[in-house]
């Protein structure tokens, strides 16, 4: 069995986006005629720019490959170039291949992926949602009201989830680490207090935030949020200085999460041997695929940590997500989001059902993707998938953030 062709499509989600402006989707297709399901979570280019890098990946590294062979194909996409490190472009553009590969292979054996890769570990996945509006909020205010966030996370509750995360302190800046306005940490604080109030302890929270602060800075909010006892505090500062980060865990006693922005155990080794974080939130589509965050998994488990699939993509990136998790000892948690267009895309494939998902045993990713609705919904903007803000922190008006997506205006 080799592989023999590669099709992308780029789909965009319908408004407001929840999960970016668009998709990378891959399908492989073997000579023997299986096809496989994989998605890319890399975006430091545009789309057409990053479908010719996973054209090129494919034709130089996998095409004509068996893909069984993840292994070889994944040394050879790490080292061409004379380079032998974490490259956050090609790493995405192999990940989503690399998983679309693990797809075939199961198809092919009539087993689910976490049948190859250990076996079942875990019968059911604890699922956690971002806090998103009820049909009653308004949009826009929505991103600076605790009490509206207070009233999604108990929706949330009620529906089974035993995790929300929420992401109240100010804009993700291109300028790096800044100091959070006190209005910042005021309002943080505020959503805290909300939503511990709203869901008591029947849910953690899981409190947001992308690397914008100083170390400094992420110590001052990190204690005023302290009381209300988050089960992490996510990514604090900027994620290429493990020793300062793991000088904020040690400042502010709440558990650091960390590794959405970061690709190949190359990358999160550093963050386990720095104590920088407890807690790891590799995306398949950009870590390197399958095979590579179940190295990262096994690197964890070693420093007594624990992992947390990040998702903020379509479903076949979730897919890999349930299938890693279904595999590994230490296990935390993983993300979802539930949309109509998510649902749509996998035929419900993937249900999470009182705040937890059971893992398929159907052959491969477990998944039917809906390729005709993929391509009927093609993306024609020019942003990126997610995007920082230009304008720096405001120090005088506040700041409301919806994300690096935001809904059209308008």
């Amino acid at each position: 069995m080799k592989l023999q062709d590669l099709d992308i499509i780029i789909t965009a989600p319908p408004a407001p986006g929840w999960g970016g402006r668009y998709w990378i989707l891959v399908k492989l297709t073997t000579d023997t005629g299986l096809v496989g399901w994989g998605e890319c979570y890399a975006a430091s280019v545009g789309p057409k720019a990053m479908q010719a890098v996973i054209e090129d990946v494919f034709a130089r590294h996998m095409q004509g490959e068996n893909p069984e062979n993840i292994e070889l194909m994944f040394r050879r996409a790490y080292s061409a170039g004379f380079t032998q490190r974490p490259d956050l472009t090609v790493m995405g553009a192999f990940s989503g291949l690399e998983i679309a590969c693990w797809d075939i292979l199961g198809k092919d054996r009539d087993r689910p992926v976490h049948a190859l890769i250990g076996g079942r570990m875990n019968d059911r996945i604890r699922a956690y949602t971002y806090l998103y509006p009820l049909p009653r909020h308004d949009l826009p205010a929505f991103w600076t009201s605790p009490e509206m966030a207070a009233e999604a996370a108990a929706d949330c509750v009620a529906r089974g989830y035993t995790a929300v995360k929420f992401d109240p302190a100010g804009p993700y800046t291109l300028r790096g680490g800044h100091m959070p306005a006190m209005s910042d940490i005021s309002q943080s604080v505020a959503f805290c207090k909300a939503i511990r109030e709203a869901v008591g302890d029947r849910a953690d929270l899981l409190f947001g935030t992308h690397g914008q602060f100083t170390t400094a800075g992420a110590i001052r909010l990190g204690r005023a949020i302290a009381p209300y006892d988050p089960l992490w505090y996510e990514e604090p500062i900027p994620p290429d200085n493990p020793a300062q980060m793991a000088a904020v865990a040690s400042a502010v006693g709440i558990p650091v999460a960390t590794g959405e922005r970061l690709t190949t155990k190359a990358e999160f080794a550093p963050i386990l041997r720095s104590g920088a974080a407890s807690i790891l939130q590799p995306a398949l589509g950009r870590a390197g695929g399958i095979w590579e965050v179940k190295k990262i998994a096994a690197m964890a488990e070693v420093y007594n940590a624990q992992i947390a699939p990040h998702l903020y993509a379509g479903p076949i990136e979730w897919a890999a997500n349930i299938q890693l998790a279904a595999s590994v000892p230490n296990l935390l948690m993983c993300e979802t989001i539930e949309t109509p267009f998510h649902d749509a895309l996998i035929k419900g494939s993937i249900r999470v059902e009182d705040g937890f998902v059971t893992p398929t045993d159907a052959p491969g990713l477990g998944i039917e993707v809906d390729e005709a609705l993929a391509r009927a919904n093609p993306y024609t903007g020019t942003g990126l998938h997610l995007e920082m803000q230009e304008a720096p922190c405001d120090y005088v008006n506040g700041n409301a953030f919806e994300g690096g997506a935001p809904a059209p205006k308008g």
